[in-house]
């Protein structure tokens, strides 16, 4: 395996807790190497601005783009560094965001024709986040090379052919099921019992999409404002007051684009929106002769657990692994114990990883909505918003983002099949964000017996 220093740790040392708590590990994600977060641009807050947009993520610079290419002004404000937050420290897996639910169950809760529409809907996610990075000429490795899902069991493997079937009809979904007998032509591993693959589904280097959306903002006269926090919105005539960290913006309209990080900034949201902690590691390099036979389709991929994991190949011809999954329960971020898990998972699924270093790890936030549908429209006070992908985010929040921007601007184009949905708010939030790792352990106790 790969030659390494004697204070980074192996997966092995991870997994097993033997890592030195001083090892060579960086805690950040993997994707700032090739796109370092950028300077703090230094320029004026300006004095007001068509659309106020509070977050940096995929949802602010999708809106941010489509409002500039339409005409109108848009003042990106961040908290942090821009892009400090999920949209570029998820794993870069791009879907239609259909995996929530099974189809039989979504028809269940929203009726045939809603959840037809919804689906549908989120194929044409998938489609718009491919015509974006080509019309832009973003180069970030977009590529479309499909999704493996592994079964954990055998019942799970009978449940997703099904659901796939139902998903051809319903809306058009192409997919495939690859028995266990011959799984090895998808990924190097015995622990599945086999799986689907949706060709169609795809990935990207997340750090280089949002440096791309970022440039072409900035090309386009808009502004992306780090350091630029709110703190309160004022309705006032003809718009709102945003205060910032910088000084007081007068804008016509503001779109809340904070997903994840979203705090008490509009209680309305606030309510509504649970975040959880997601958690990624990486590998070094991987030997040629061993990384080949681990997964030979260089698809995205996942398996059928309650508390799922995903990897995938990075991107280029770096032979990594970047492996993810719930971030370890009450553990610090900067603390090797916060990424045991991740380690565990990897060498269940490959154990040829086991001497292989882990050279970062790093976290992010997801933000869940109680009935697990994103969604956008309008507070009562009039602020527009976008939230909610509960971890499907990449293709949902750059979808999302450019349907509220339209529907800002008063364009019909902007309409959606979740524009009527009603959003409801957690029942008692604050339990329901603290219960979040409870809830985590039961479901990984069941998953390990087998319930």
């Amino acid at each position: 395996m790969t030659s390494i220093g004697p204070s980074t740790p192996t997966a092995k040392e991870l997994a097993d807790g033997r890592a030195h708590r001083d090892a060579a590990l960086a805690f950040r994600p993997y994707w700032w190497e090739a796109a370092p977060r950028p300077q703090i641009s230094d320029d004026e807050l300006p004095s007001e601005t068509d659309v106020a947009i509070v977050g940096s993520g995929f949802t602010g610079l999708s809106a941010a783009l489509t409002l500039l290419r339409a005409g109108r002004g848009a003042t990106v404000l961040e908290r942090n560094e821009p892009g400090y937050g999920a949209s570029t420290r998820n794993g870069g897996q791009i879907g239609s965001g259909n995996q929530k639910f099974r189809v039989k169950r979504l028809i269940e809760l929203r009726g045939r024709e809603k959840a037809e529409a919804l689906l549908r809907e989120g194929v044409r996610m998938l489609d718009y986040i491919e015509h974006l990075i080509a019309t832009e000429a973003i180069d970030c490795h977009f590529n479309r090379c499909g999704r493996f899902r592994g079964a954990i069991r055998p019942e799970h493997y009978e449940a997703m052919a099904r659901d796939m079937e139902d998903l051809r009809r319903l809306a058009g979904v192409e997919s495939f099921m690859v028995p266990k007998a011959e799984q090895h032509k998808e990924i190097g591993t015995d622990i599945f019992e086999g799986g689907s693959v949706l060709p169609n589904d795809a990935s990207l280097h997340p750090g280089l999409y949002h440096a791309g959306l970022s440039k072409r903002i900035e090309e386009a006269g808009g502004k992306i404002l780090g350091r630029s926090g709110v703190s309160a919105i004022r309705p006032m005539n003809k718009g709102f007051a945003v205060t910032t960290a910088r000084g007081e913006i007068r804008a016509r309209n503001v779109i809340i684009a904070t997903n994840g990080y979203t705090d008490g900034l509009v209680p309305e949201l606030t309510r509504r929106i649970v975040p959880i902690g997601s958690g990624l590691i990486a590998t070094g390099e991987i030997p040629e002769a061993v990384f080949s036979a681990l997964m030979p389709t260089g698809r995205m991929y996942g398996n059928t657990n309650r508390v799922f994991y995903y990897f995938r190949a990075a991107p280029g011809d770096q032979r990594r692994v970047i492996w993810g999954g719930r971030q370890g329960r009450l553990a610090s971020p900067t603390s090797l114990r916060a990424y045991r898990h991740l380690a565990r998972d990897m060498l269940a699924v490959f154990p040829a990883l086991a001497t292989v270093p882990i050279t970062h790890a790093w976290d992010g936030l997801i933000g869940y909505t109680y009935d697990e549908i994103p969604h956008l429209g309008r507070t009562g006070s009039g602020l527009h918003y976008a939230v909610g992908y509960c971890g499907t985010g990449v293709s949902r929040a750059t979808y999302f983002g450019h349907k509220i921007a339209l529907q800002v601007i008063g364009d019909k184009s902007g309409k959606t099949a979740f524009d009527d949905l009603t959003f409801p708010s957690f029942p008692v939030r604050p339990v329901a964000k603290r219960a979040v790792p409870v809830v985590e352990t039961w479901y990984r106790v069941r998953d390990a017996l087998n319930k």
